[in-house]
């Protein structure tokens, strides 16, 4: 969603007219809400997505109507949550919306952030200011609940303002300074923090976090992990605590921390799988012929691919007289996986292992990691998992413990069997266990092959539901191998297309964003950047 995007001229008028006409509108509503005064403004905000680093949640309460919330493109359901810092009687609620408006919303409050109750629920919107008055709610934290979109876009507006009154206890004294801050296990973009306990006549509600002297998340507990870091930096931290109240600690002792260094910036990544099929340039339909020259173009860093190498049995002499010819240029800095068209050779994988070498097999196993920057690359070999005759057991042990040992602050993983596909194919659950695994990880990004399409999804969860805490999963069984009929999209699908093609990943130490080039050179599909979990 370009930050140039703007509603057309006919809808600007009368958000203008209402921005013009704020001041007086909470002059009319103090009238009957004598007490109200705005609770939201500078407060901290926690977010289902944000479509890029330009467009966070703390921009929907900073006061300003030329900067804006949004979240990430094409996926519902999104939410934007405010912590008010203190328990609150909830009056109203204002929206100013940009042009990624809601038809579908609900305004939420809870006490604890966790169970909330419906304060408002919006089935007609229109992308006008929504100023909901007369609300009769009560608690801490008021979250939007984007539910349909009104645009292919995602959910954004300028402004969220929360008005109420604070609770009134007659508790005047504050927490005592929470102390013993330190920081523990430190990558290139997350500082995970501790610290002891504070104490209060009432009782401690919560522990405001602060980065470089601005605060940036709550916590209800004694520790908290700040992601979404620049790598190679320099960070001061403190914390204090809050009561129900709202009296505030002094800020505890700071501590400064240095992130890991990303080791290596930005960089470029060609990825496909499903490639060489028996033919050669002198067959005007050979399609790896093509997509070998989209690698060349875009000069990667590295090439990943994901199975089904060679057609169609995966013969070395196949290998040599046909990939080799085209994606085999790219050899030397290549990481590939196996797909199951590398099983059908007369002994299992041989013509594949023979082929490439050490770097079928660069740890002893078909499956293996790398690195690159500040992201950690699994390769696996799903066949384990599809024909359950190659020990899935200890691959999946391997999996989990490569996980845990990971320093870097960007993961992503490939294999050849999806789990989740709306190819010839379609779902396949015996890469289940691979994918829970990945999504309990908070793995970033996930690539497959073995549908011969290309289909992306918004983020999902372990259920396949849409979720902005799960990888984003991309079937890109485009290189080259003859495609198959589409099944109905899914409902997380971002998009599907039967084509050739390969995947351009440009990754930063923080991020990523994916593009499908079509043989014809042109982008057909381009994802929105992603923040690394």
């Amino acid at each position: 969603m370009p930050s140039s995007r703007l509603r057309p001229f006919l809808r600007l008028a009368p958000v203008v007219a209402a921005v013009v006409l704020l001041p007086s509108a909470i002059a009319a509503a103090a009238t009957t809400e004598a007490a109200d005064v705005l609770l939201s403004q500078g407060k901290p905000v926690a977010t289902s997505s944000i479509e890029s680093s330009s467009y966070t949640g703390a921009k929907a309460v900073d006061g300003s109507t030329t900067t804006r919330w949004a979240s990430a493109e094409g996926s519902d359901p999104q939410w934007l949550r405010i912590d008010l810092g203190q328990s609150a009687a909830i009056h109203r609620v204002l929206l100013n919306w940009e042009a990624a408006y809601a038809k579908k919303y609900r305004i939420e409050v809870s006490e604890d952030g966790t169970s909330f109750t419906t304060a408002a629920s919006i089935d007609t919107g229109d992308g006008k200011i929504d100023d909901l008055t007369g609300l009769s709610a009560h608690g801490r934290f008021v979250r939007f609940v984007g539910l349909t979109r009104g645009t292919s876009y995602g959910y954004s507006f300028w402004e969220m303002q929360v008005f109420g009154t604070t609770d009134s206890s007659g508790d005047t004294q504050a927490p005592t300074t929470p102390t013993a801050l330190t920081a523990g296990t430190t990558t290139g973009t997350s500082v995970a923090l501790s610290w002891s306990a504070a104490t209060d006549n009432v009782g401690v509600a919560g522990y405001d976090v602060l980065r470089n002297g601005v605060a940036v998340a709550t916590s209800a507990t004694t520790s908290y992990t700040d992601t979404g870091l620049t790598p190679d930096t320099t960070y001061t931290y403190a914390v204090r605590a809050r009561d129900g109240a709202g009296n505030l600690s002094p800020a505890s002792t700071a501590i400064t921390v240095k992130t890991a260094a990303g080791g290596g910036g930005a960089f470029v990544l060609a990825a496909a799988g499903d490639i060489a099929e028996r033919c050669t340039a002198s067959s005007s339909s050979c399609a790896h012929v093509k997509t070998a020259k989209l690698v060349e173009g875009m000069n990667p860093a590295a090439v990943i691919t994901m199975g089904d190498n060679q057609y169609d049995d995966a013969h070395l002499s196949d290998f040599k007289s046909y990939y080799d010819t085209t994606w085999g240029k790219f050899k030397s800095k290549t990481h590939p996986i196996p797909g199951n068209h590398e099983t059908y050779d007369d002994t299992p994988f041989k013509g594949y292992e023979d082929y490439f070498g050490a770097i079928a097999k660069p740890q002893g196993k078909r499956y293996y990691s790398w690195e690159m920057g500040n992201w950690h690359f699994i390769a696996l070999d799903s066949n384990d998992f599809a024909t359950h005759e190659f020990g899935p057991d200890e691959q999946l042990s391997w999996l989990k413990q490569d996980l845990a040992n990971n320093t870097k602050g960007c993961v992503a993983a490939y294999y050849h069997h999806p789990r989740w596909s709306s190819g010839d194919h379609g779902d396949n659950p015996d890469s289940t266990d691979l994918w829970n695994t990945l999504v309990a990880s908070k793995v970033d990004l996930v690539l497959n092959g073995h549908d011969h399409n290309y289909e992306r999804f918004v983020p999902q969860n372990a259920d396949g539901n849409a979720d902005p805490n799960g990888p984003v999963e991309i079937v890109g069984g485009t290189g080259g191998a003859n495609l198959y009929d589409l099944s109905p999209a899914h409902d997380t699908t971002a998009k599907l297309l039967k084509t050739f093609g390969v995947l351009k990943l440009s990754m930063t130490d923080t991020s990523f964003q994916t593009q499908l080039f079509g043989v014809d050179g042109k982008v057909l599909d381009s994802s929105p950047t992603y923040t690394c979990h």
